[in-house]
């Protein structure tokens, strides 16, 4: 039996909170919020609660904006736990990549979804990376789905949504009801838990959290398939983590890979590469579940101030350092 999605049902609990408290939460999109003035990077200032208060909780469009440690997280995590659930957690692990496995399936194993019914889905060119095994607690399981190697993070831009999509299908689809996609080179370093479980899930990008819709980098070659218009968009959303329940991932992720494919019998190469067809698809199909940059964040001065750090980007974080910082921080 497929389980009714809980972030669905968390309508009803706004509409509750709303009457109870008397608030809005039912904010604009942050792009439009920007542009007419409102502070939204600024909620790491005041107390606790003071923060809590000034998070917004709602999408225009009526889906929950997921922050761990608000009161609709706790209501989805208690919905929760009393389900059966299987996720699958499914990450590319290839090339020079394959050095963050080990400590991504470590930090997992403390924070994802913790007490739920987990599979790890590995597709690596490098299985030895895994050897000696990552210690797995009660319901956690690991698939190593062997793939070829993709040099240079161009190819492996390019391709890894036909690998999503392919792996999904077949066995993923058939093992597990949701399925999370998660890169490789992140840490998880909070909880993560199941409110974070919807139909399709995309996390914001911590530096674009708040800003004006014109800095967001959608493409903007007319002739590509990833072209976003000037007016359109709510968010700009971060390619390091999304998911949902099996059926829209497979959907969104073989969409893209065919998008990305006739751009390059083109000649045409989106800017963000995957991110663009990624933020093209979200459009047309606004997500369920929206997380805040607590799911997705790394050490910018660019990046929003949140009230926790989840999930932390090693990649992009080792990105902006020197050569030997990068060395000391084993990037």
């Amino acid at each position: 039996m497929v389980l009714f999605p809980l972030c669905k049902l968390l309508s009803d609990f706004l509409r509750w909170r709303r009457a109870v408290l008397k608030v809005d939460t039912h904010p604009l999109p942050l792009s439009q919020e920007a542009e007419s003035g409102s502070e939204v990077r600024d909620i790491g200032v005041g107390s606790v609660e003071e923060q809590q208060q000034r998070l917004p909780l709602e999408t225009s469009w009526g889906a929950p904006l997921v922050w761990g440690d608000s009161d609709g997280s706790a209501w989805r995590r208690a919905e929760f736990a009393h389900r059966s659930v299987r996720t699958g957690l499914l990450t590319l692990a290839v090339g020079p990549y394959g050095h963050f496995l080990r400590r991504f399936l470590s930090s997992a194993e403390l924070y994802f979804l913790p007490g739920n019914t987990v599979v790890y889905y590995v597709l690596t060119d490098s299985p030895r990376n895994l050897d000696p095994p990552t210690p797995l607690g009660p319901g956690r399981e690991l698939r190593v789905v062997p793939v070829a190697e993709m040099p240079g993070w161009e190819r492996l831009a390019q391709g890894r949504m036909a690998l999503l999509a392919a792996t999904i299908k077949e066995p993923v689809r058939h093992e597990v009801e949701y399925v999370f996609c998660m890169d490789v080179d992140q840490e998880l370093v909070a909880p993560v838990g199941a409110e974070i479980l919807g139909e399709l899930v995309a996390a914001l990008h911590p530096e674009l959290y708040g800003m004006p819709r014109h800095s967001f980098p959608y493409e903007r070659e007319p002739a590509s398939l990833a072209h976003v218009e000037e007016d359109e968009g709510d968010y700009y959303y971060t390619s390091e983590l999304y998911g949902g329940l099996c059926g829209e991932v497979y959907a969104m992720a073989q969409a893209c890979s065919q998008l990305i494919l006739q751009d390059q019998e083109k000649g045409l190469r989106a800017r963000g590469l995957e991110e663009s067809y990624l933020n093209r698809y979200l459009i047309n199909r606004r997500p369920t579940c929206v997380l805040s940059p607590e799911y997705s964040w790394w050490d910018s001065t660019l990046a929003a101030d949140v009230p926790t750090r989840r999930v932390v980007s090693l990649g992009r974080q080792c990105d902006s350092l020197e050569p030997q910082k990068r060395q000391e921080q084993n990037c």
